[in-house]
Formats: C-alpha cells, structure tokens, sequence
C-alpha cells in the first residue's frame, strides 16, 4: 500500500497553526453562549467540534494534493461532518410536555462544524462573516426574544 510522505513536527508552519488556533478559540467564542445559558453543549463541546472539523479539513486537503488529486473527493468532508453533527444534534434535542428543548444548540453545533471547515480551508472572509452573523442571531435576537415574545420559546402548537 502507498502512503503519503509522513510530515515531520519541525515542518508546522504558522498558517497551519493559525487555522486550527483560530478554529479552537472561534468554537470557545460560540459555545460561550451556549455555556452561560447552562445547555448541554457548551465551551468544550463547541471547542472541540470546531477544531475537529479544521482539523480534517486541513488534512483532507493537505492529502488530495499530495495525491494530486487521484482517488479522492475531498467533498466527502462535508458529508462526514453534517452526518456526524446531525447525530449529535438528534441527541440533543428533547420534545417534553409540549415544548422542543436544545434545538438552537442543535442547530449551532452545525455552525461550529462549518466555521471549522471555513478555518481549516483558509477561507477568513467567510469565518469572519459567519462569526458575525451567529454573534447577532445567538445575542441580540436572544435579547429580542426575551423582551418581546418571553411565552413562545420552546413552545409547539
């Protein structure tokens, strides 16, 4: 069987680091709130989630070009990632007397998992945009919530 050429420890550069770095700390950012509100998945989880999905983002791509691109769908990525955060998400999610529990954490592990594969392909515009964007959707809308519609949170009709 070949394998690729094995990548000395002396050979981690800064750009690598900085997308795994960047991927753990940016998982710790989102999983805060979730952490603050006492849900299931908090810090470690979202940490870990994010910088597992940079992780083989960056090896995924670091082996199709090193195998040039033969044999590979470096798509099957993606594919792994949204089953395996789908499983975890159904896990979390409680229907009880009425009102669906830990569906937004659910939902904010996918995210965590796409803006680790964001850090782990190097694409910052799209990190930073999504950053934002779940920073306002997980703080803001939740204080909008809480003034205007306190009685519908969690509620099915």
């Amino acid at each position: 069987m070949d394998l690729n050429a094995p990548v000395l420890i002396h050979f981690i550069d800064w750009d690598l680091f900085s997308r795994l770095a960047v991927a753990a700390l940016l998982g710790l950012v989102l999983g805060l709130d979730r952490e603050v509100r006492g849900h299931a998945a908090g810090l470690r989880t979202h940490g870990l989630i994010c910088f597992s999905a940079a992780s083989m983002t960056v090896s995924i791509i670091a082996l199709y070009n090193q195998l040039e691109g033969e044999r590979m769908d470096p798509l099957r990525v993606f594919e792994a990632t949204g089953a395996f955060i789908g499983i975890i998400g159904a896990g979390l999610i409680v229907f009880s007397k009425g009102e669906v529990k830990n569906l937004t954490t659910a939902a904010h592990l996918w995210l965590v998992a796409v803006v680790g594969i964001a850090c782990g392909a190097g694409q910052w515009p799209l990190v930073a945009i999504a950053m934002g964007v779940s920073l306002v959707l997980l703080t803001v809308l939740w204080f909008v919530e809480k003034r205007y519609f306190p009685d519908t949170e969690g509620k099915v009709e």
